[in-house]
């Protein structure tokens, strides 16, 4: 799936050394192979053609996991933008559903073909290349910055183009392919002659072996049967809650657990299903730093810059106008975020160079030194493996011709398809991005491989300051920098994806032909099963990208003046709104340096700024219900360990795929003008003494 950074921070939390630890089907999977060999576990199963791991049954599952989980995406992402990875949930649910279809088959004889791990791991990376487009699509950020309703809010409100399901389709088409066909000829060396780790697709390829012995199958089942029965949970408590939603501010969304002052500074418990779950699959760390930045944010500061009202500020100025207290929650957001992502940027950029300087360095003394002896049985073992991947992994290859003729042609369609989609983003702009893309790619690729981290947002982000600042204010800058930020995202975030596939492929003996077909037609679903969904919500709820609405975009108007700043400088920030985000900037660099620079044991415990930044815009609530998720599963821990990291993730799972999926009939039930019957609203004291004056018979 595609990744903005605090999914990466998600993600890299995982210990490489350490990723089969706390998992029980794994430990199984060791000792049934002596601790030693994976590969003879299965040395007696035939392994399919590269066509032959591409099944219609493996579409069909694909097709109908990718829009489920296109649905928790989007959710999340027009939330709050924190995705995490979802890569169990895609494993365990394509192994349920072909498994139990194959297993009917094979009592009424009419089974072809048994169900394999290759065929699994086809089926993982249809659903996250599909999925992922609904994170790299922009949805939450960029493309919909693009809208009026988000311009409206920003300072900028005549360069907009609104949403509509044709041109969006049009545009991630062109765009969405070309990030594959770049790295396509770098597959050897990134995964055989470097060995790339690739911690993500390492664990998931690991969770799928696992999943095909004896043990992990009935791992599976059980981790399926929790599964499901938190998804009915989470989908009948959101069903539950949509009939006390029939006004503003009404229903458990806006139940004031916390009172009605912390209620007015977005401090209470909203009951979120989905955020709970989050909380159950982020680290403790990315919780707490959440919670930290809510505390800091609109416990503190903002009630602070609201007392400068009328000095720093107009007093007379709306709520939500851009040159009042809004600027301060949006910029010093984005300050947070740019210093995070620059510091992580010049980390991986430099963790990169080395790596791969190393890598050459070796391989070209390699030449000189003595064969090593492999004659130990582990050894001898360890290269079974070694042997087996390497030689069914380079058997099916991809012609370099193609990948560079793919790369070419796709690049010369987009030239002159989208300045019809945007007129703002001339033929030359994206020309100059599409010479460097190759290179940016590959660096994030191998970046990737190294630390888990795909920089894919803050490659848009240097997309939109260059060309932004390149088409300048009078030839729709602002529109140009979002579009340029849209096909950089999309080129590097496909990129390190499919490269994470192509690992986990490797480690599964999956063909790289089925692994490159799979992410084409998961591509290709996703560039239509995406735009859907948002185009439902778009429809469905009215509020949509409004602030202090359940759908409030944060990202999208943060792009957007992320935007506007690169066209128009700082002119137009309030007093003291850019001096406090110098300050915001440069403790977000001066944080991530302490966490690299103490000890381990210590530098877990500093919040991330990436994290910090989220509820400086929406406020904490959420961050509350991810921290309840967090206890949950802390106390589960501390009474039994290996259940509660067998089972966590799949109860966390449950309970996001539930509440996501109940967004459908949701959006329906709004389409077709049913509203709810009623609104349970909390008052205070005030408000409530008012109402009882005026429902007296005397009042």
């Amino acid at each position: 799936m595609g990744r903005n950074e605090v999914e990466d921070k998600v993600e890299n939390s995982i210990d490489p050394e350490d990723e089969h630890n706390g998992d029980p089907g794994d430990k199984k999977l060791k000792q049934e192979v002596g601790e030693t060999s994976v590969e003879r576990l299965f040395e007696d199963q035939e392994v399919p053609s590269w066509r032959k791991q591409l099944t219609m049954r493996a579409f069909g599952v694909s097709f109908f996991l990718s829009i489920l989980f296109t649905f928790i995406v989007m959710k999340l992402n027009l939330t709050t933008g924190i995705i995490p990875s979802l890569n169990v949930s895609a494993g365990l649910l394509g192994f349920f559903f072909v498994r139990t279809w194959t297993k009917l088959l094979q009592k009424s004889g009419l089974l072809k073909q048994p169900f394999t791990r290759q065929e699994n791991t086809v089926i993982q990376t249809c659903v996250v290349a599909s999925s992922g487009i609904a994170f790299s699509g922009g949805f939450g950020s960029y493309l919909f910055g693009m809208s009026e309703r988000i311009s409206k809010q920003s300072s900028d409100t005549h360069d907009f183009k609104n949403p509509s399901l044709g041109w969006i389709i049009g545009f991630l088409f062109v765009v969405s392919f070309l990030g594959l066909f770049s790295v396509v000829p770098l597959r050897r060396i990134m995964i055989i002659d470097f060995k790339l780790t690739y911690p993500s697709g390492t664990a998931t390829a690991h969770l799928i072996n696992s999943f095909h012995t004896p043990h992990g199958a009935k791992l599976a089942k059980k981790q399926v049967r929790a599964l499901r029965k938190f998804f009915t949970f989470s989908f009948l408590w959101g069903f539950f809650q949509w009939f006390y939603t029939a006004g503003e501010d009404c229903g458990f969304l806006h139940f004031p657990s916390l009172g009605l002052k912390a209620y007015n500074y977005k401090f209470y418990f909203d009951f979120s299903a989905t955020y709970v779950g989050v909380g159950m699959i982020c680290p403790y760390i990315i919780n707490v730093s959440v919670l930290v930045g809510g505390i800091l944010s609109w416990g503190l500061m903002w009630p602070l810059i609201e007392n400068r009202k009328g000095d720093w500020y107009s007093a007379s100025l709306p709520p939500n106008s851009m040159n009042g207290l809004q600027a301060y929650k949006v910029f010093i957001a984005i300050a947070l975020i740019l210093g995070d992502g620059l510091y992580n940027f010049l980390k991986v950029l430099s963790q990169t160079i080395l790596g791969l300087s190393h890598q050459l360095l070796t391989k070209k003394m390699s030449s000189d030194l003595p064969v090593a002896d492999h004659s130990s049985p582990m050894s001898s073992q360890l290269s079974y493996d070694d042997k087996r991947r390497s030689q069914l992994f380079l058997k099916d290859q991809i012609p370099t011709w193609f990948a560079i003729g793919g790369y070419v042609a796709i690049a010369a369609i987009s030239m002159g398809t989208l300045p019809l989609i945007f007129h703002q983003l001339k033929w030359y702009y994206i020309l100059v991005i599409y010479i460097f893309a190759p290179t940016l790619a590959f660096c994030n690729a191998y970046g990737c491989g190294l630390t888990d981290w795909s920089l894919a947002s803050t490659y848009g982000k240097l997309a939109i300051f260059t060309i932004g600042a390149w088409a300048g204010a009078s030839h729709g800058g602002v529109l140009a920098g979002l579009a340029a930020c849209g096909v950089m995202m999309n080129i590097v975030s496909t990129a390190s994806d499919l490269m994470q596939d192509f690992k986990t492929g490797y480690l599964t003996l999956a063909s790289p032909r089925a692994m490159f077909v799979s992410q084409l037609i998961g591509t290709s679903m996703g560039c239509v099963i995406a735009p859907s969904v948002f185009w439902l919500f778009y429809n469905a709820f009215e509020d949509i990208g409004v602030p202090g609405s359940e759908y409030a975009a944060p990202y999208a108007i943060m792009f957007r003046n992320m935007a506007i700043v690169g066209v128009e400088g700082f002119s137009s920030l309030p007093k003291n709104c850019l001096l406090l985000c110098y300050v915001f900037f440069g403790a977000a660099i001066l944080i991530n340096l302490i966490r690299d620079r103490v000890d381990k044991k210590w530098g877990r415990y500093i919040p991330l700024p990436m994290a910090m930044a989220i509820p400086f815009y929406i406020g904490p609530y959420f961050a509350i219900d991810m921290c309840v998720g967090s206890l949950i599963l802390f106390i589960w821990e501390k009474i039994n360990k290996s259940k509660a990291d067998a089972f966590g993730p799949a109860v966390a799972s449950g309970l996001i795929c539930g509440d996501g999926i109940w967004t459908l009939p949701a959006s329906i039930l709004a389409l077709a003008g049913v509203k709810p019957p009623i609104c349970m609203k909390f008052l205070s004291r005030g408000s409530n003494a008012k109402v009882d004056k005026f429902l007296s018979p005397h009042g």
